[in-house]
């Protein structure tokens, strides 16, 4: 079907070369929200690792790694199943907030502590009517601005959140200022009861697949290569490889680059070294 479509448009691109173009457009689309969640908010991508699941993340990932500069990519066991296993092992979490409009020099701390106490109250009720069991941890929050500005940042709750707010203002945005009035518009709780289940205790059974070791011809950055196909069982914990190669599974697929290394961790990750 590209094929026909390339003869009908009279373009002179390969069918390889109209992939790839694709392919840079994805990629582009998902390194600007990964900038979003990141560089925007004063993050250096270099200092992370990318964590990539979903049966495509691991095609794409290692490119928008290197893209941003990340040293790491990690590609979890079972990436295409991981949500999933995180709701069985998730906590159990619930958050109530209150919008409020304090504008503050110094926190008013009887006024706050009556607002967290109230919340909690409600909150504790709510789980105790669900009929959840365990000790539950209270996380307190709130957001802050200064008075003028249309967005807010969150902190967690202290006597001392009004510097901190200073502080990460500067942090993200460049500057801060000491002397303008400060907002608290929303307090926050989050209650927390942990789970019983355990990554380390869930016995999850794989059988070998019936794929095996091989190779194919495929495009890098315009170049073809002959690249390993490996399935995920195969990969002995420690041992490391060099790409170009395509690890395949029953629930993902995972791209690696040529220069880029990887090995398989004790734990089932998969451990990609972009630099």
């Amino acid at each position: 079907m590209v094929q026909r479509w390339l003869k009908q448009s009279g373009s002179r691109l390969s069918v390889e070369e109209f992939a790839a173009g694709i392919v840079s457009v994805i990629n582009a689309n998902m390194e600007k929200a990964i900038r979003v969640v990141s560089i925007e908010r004063g993050y250096d991508p270099r200092q992370f690792a990318l964590v990539a699941f979903g049966g495509a993340g691991g095609m794409h990932a290692c490119e928008l790694a290197q893209a941003l500069r990340i040293p790491r990519v990690i590609v979890p066991a079972y990436p295409g199943a991981l949500s999933a296993l995180g709701i069985l092992i998730s906590d159990v979490v619930k958050d109530h907030s209150r919008t409020v409009l304090l504008r503050v020099r110094e926190l008013p701390l009887k006024e706050l502590d009556r607002l967290y106490a109230d919340l909690k109250s409600k909150l504790s009720a709510e789980l105790d009517q669900e009929g959840w069991q365990g000790g539950v941890v209270f996380e307190k929050s709130c957001d802050l601005r200064y008075r003028g500005q249309g967005y807010e940042l969150n902190l967690a709750f202290s006597k001392d959140v009004i510097q901190r707010f200073h502080a990460e203002h500067k942090r993200r945005y460049g500057y801060s200022s000491p002397e303008r009035e400060v907002e608290i518009v929303t307090v926050r709780l989050r209650g927390r009861i942990a789970s019983g289940e355990k990554l380390t205790r869930l016995k999850i059974e794989s059988k070998a697949g019936k794929l095996k070791e091989s190779s194919a011809q495929v495009w890098f950055s315009g170049t073809r290569h002959k690249t390993l196909v490996l399935p995920r069982e195969s990969l002995k914990p420690g041992k490391v490889h060099g790409g170009p190669a395509i690890i395949t599974e029953y629930s993902a697929t995972t791209v690696v680059p040529p220069g880029h290394k990887f090995h398989a961790d004790r734990a089932g990750n998969l451990i990609v070294s972009t630099g």
